[in-house]
């Protein structure tokens, strides 16, 4: 069968007068209908840039450089922004980190999210405006009527981010590209966003790309895990497999920075240095300069690998086995 998305050796490149920044750089990655995937890395991996590209939101001096975005079998990147019109809205949405960047701030509610229904779908103003209530009920907004009629202002950061959230769902898209969207919510209207969108993959066969770095959040939704680093996938695999054994040591490092499970009064572990500038990567494997296990053989920059049924890895020492200075004494 098909895959619903395939991404094959992307490359997202922004020209500055100080070089070429490569903020993806040969990601390849996968996802079925229906399929959940957390695509999550530290600020500036690349993560927002990747579903800016899929989504044809790259704006000069940024360009997608190289690489195929294979959509439902149709190559987006070759058919350009007159394709992508007819896809963007209906069959692939996206949720914002900003609601803004979905609102217009000087029309109502009713108004932006009917003008929505009736891009993609020949009903009347009636119908449109009933199937806008649903989303906002759907989304946890009391008195959506009342709310329909009211100007982006005259809602809360975090009222406005289940607007922009339920405008995603109008359509029942069979992609949403979610960057980090309940960030500004509280924690309960998050956990009801949460099982909103994974009933919905479940029962609509809607995929998900959830964009994040809140690993607790994405632990309890996602299917598959994609960790990003540098521009690159450097692991990949289920969520469960992932959590419970990190095998690449940016991986290991984000997983043990998380406070949540660990006792009262436990020092966190934290991953050295940051992370690299896009214009000056280092050479070899770019986690390197961060790396506790890094050594000579990691001067040439490592394929992402298969070590495991339905795992890859990007690292020529991952956590595997113990390396000899870190094996326990005997």
């Amino acid at each position: 069968m098909t895959k619903l998305l395939e991404i094959h050796d992307l490359q997202t490149q922004f020209h500055t007068r100080d070089g070429i920044a490569k903020a993806v750089d040969g990601l390849s990655l996968s996802l079925d209908r229906g399929e959940i995937l957390g695509l999550v890395g530290e600020s500036g991996s690349g993560k927002s840039v990747t579903g800016f590209s899929i989504l044809g939101l790259v704006d000069p001096p940024g360009r997608v450089a190289g690489g195929r975005i294979l959509f439902d079998g149709e190559d987006l990147v070759a058919g350009g922004e007159k394709a992508m019109k007819k896809l963007r809205g209906k069959r692939i949405a996206m949720i914002f980190q900003d609601p803004m960047m979905t609102l217009n701030p000087v029309l109502r509610i009713d108004t932006q999210m009917v003008e929505t229904v009736q891009a993609h779908a020949d009903v009347s103003r009636k119908a449109a405006l009933a199937r806008a209530r649903d989303a906002l009920v759907r989304v946890g907004i009391s008195s959506p009527d009342e709310r329909l009629q009211a100007y982006p202002h005259q809602f809360s950061g975090g009222m406005r981010q289940r607007v922009a959230i339920a405008i995603a769902l109008l359509h029942e898209p069979d992609l949403i590209i979610a960057d980090e969207p309940t960030t500004a919510l509280d924690v309960t209207i998050q956990a009801q966003i949460l099982s909103e969108m994974q009933a919905l993959c479940a029962q609509s066969g809607t995929a998900l790309i959830w964009i994040t770095h809140d690993l607790a959040v994405v632990s309890g939704l996602a299917d598959r895990l994609a960790v990003m680093y540098a521009g690159r996938i450097i692991e990949e695999g289920t969520t469960a497999g992932i959590i419970s054994k990190p095998m690449h040591p940016y991986t290991k490092g984000l997983i043990e920075s998380v406070p949540q499970g660990k006792e009262h009064g436990t020092l966190l572990r934290q991953i050295k240095g940051m992370t690299p500038s896009l214009l000056k990567l280092p050479e070899g494997c770019k986690f390197a300069p961060r790396c506790p296990r890094a050594d000579a053989a990691c001067k040439p920059e490592p394929p992402l690998e298969e070590r495991e049924t339905g795992r890859r890895v990007r690292c020529v020492h991952p956590h595997t086995e113990p390396l000899a200075e870190e094996a326990a004494p005997t």
